[in-house]
């Protein structure tokens, strides 16, 4: 919670969250101000569970299709929510892949 006080999205730079469990990654792009979520993706979509990749390496599959649907709906800049996990392993491989894909943090 205490990030979160500090981080809001807004409908220009929309709050990039991520979820984690112990199989399954999960990216939303959040619009605060309307309480909307805008769009979401997750490690299981057919798209990354059909390449069969470990863990770390469809996180990073994930950043690249979020940020494939932001472009999308025109968004090129976000606030990047990591909801207190550690910036490392699958949460750093979202970023690194969001990216990649052409969103600016």
């Amino acid at each position: 919670m205490s990030i979160r006080r500090r981080i809001a999205g807004t409908p220009e730079r929309p709050r990039l969250c991520i979820k984690r469990s112990n199989r399954f990654i999960y990216a939303m792009l959040v619009d605060d101000s309307r309480n909307r979520v805008l769009t979401g993706i997750s490690s299981q979509v057919a798209e990354v569970r059909e390449k069969k990749l470990k863990r770390t390496e469809a996180a990073k599959e994930v950043g690249k299709l979020i940020a494939g649907k932001s472009k999308e709906l025109g968004i090129k800049k976000v606030v990047f929510d990591r909801a207190g996990y550690r910036y490392h392993g699958r949460v750093k491989a979202v970023a690194d892949g969001a990216r990649e894909g052409g969103l600016e943090f």
